[in-house]
């Protein structure tokens, strides 16, 4: 059994996967000040009732997290082969980037997984604490990107910076004119984004002088994927998948 193990700047997602087959994830949140000592308690009640993995494929764009986990799994998962997204590991994507350093694992493996999945050229939008456009070239490299605030970032912003606003849920409204406050959030949030989406996935387009497929994945992602007119395909998994494509390739 094979453990994956994505660190978000919001969540930490779990995948567990037999072979090819993603059978059971968890979500936990990200605590920059957690312990090894207490993510391996987090980790054990979660897994508890399925066998113990002998592979685990991290990646991680929080530092502090990702120093605690490689504590935790030479402490706790001494058995298991564990392969960590970053310098010196092989994930065949080449990084045509000023400074390939700046480029977070998690783009890279979501190249990797678009590529294997769908081909090139491709674009991925990935709906997490930030908006993050990463396109993938018909040979598979990573040609760079957009990030963008994410939709939460948004939310919590209008609230503490506008007197009168105030938090929503997050879900569609029933027009785009919003007839209350709280629908004319909705709506400059949703569908405010789904257009910045569809605007930039134009843009990329064009500069790329191609019609790529264009991948949506992330924690949002089940909320704007139908929203989107340029979305093709939606894989809310696509940077576990990934992550046991680099796996394979290192173990």
């Amino acid at each position: 059994m094979l453990l994956t193990v994505d660190v978000g700047n919001t969540n930490i997602v779990l995948g567990l996967f037999d072979g090819d087959h993603l059978f059971s994830s968890y979500r936990l949140r990200t605590d920059a000040r957690v312990t090894a000592d207490e993510l391996a308690l987090l980790f054990r009640g979660l897994l508890a009732r399925h066998p113990e993995p002998d592979g685990v494929a991290v990646c991680s764009t929080v530092p502090q997290v990702l120093d605690q986990l490689r504590l935790m799994f030479d402490r706790y998962y001494a058995d298991a082969r564990t392969v960590v997204v970053g310098p010196g590991v092989k994930t065949g994507v080449p990084l045509l980037y000023d400074n390939p350093k700046e480029v977070g694992p998690d783009r890279v493996v979501n190249t990797l997984a678009a590529h294997t999945l769908y081909g090139g050229p491709a674009i991925v939008v990935d709906f997490g604490t930030s908006t993050n456009f990463d396109v993938v070239s018909e040979k598979g490299e990573f040609l760079g990107g957009a990030l963008a605030p994410g939709v939460e970032i948004s939310v919590d912003a209008l609230a503490a910076r506008a007197a009168r606003l105030f938090k929503v849920e997050l879900v569609e409204p029933r027009s785009v004119i919003g007839k209350t406050t709280v629908e004319a959030l909705q709506s400059g949030l949703v569908y405010g984004f789904a257009s910045q989406v569809d605007g930039m996935v134009g843009r990329i387009s064009k500069e790329l002088g191609a019609d790529p497929i264009v991948i949506a994945t992330g924690g949002l992602s089940h909320l704007m994927k139908d929203l989107c007119e340029s979305i093709d395909e939606h894989e809310p998994d696509l940077t576990l998948i990934g992550l046991r494509l680099v796996y394979d390739k290192n173990a």
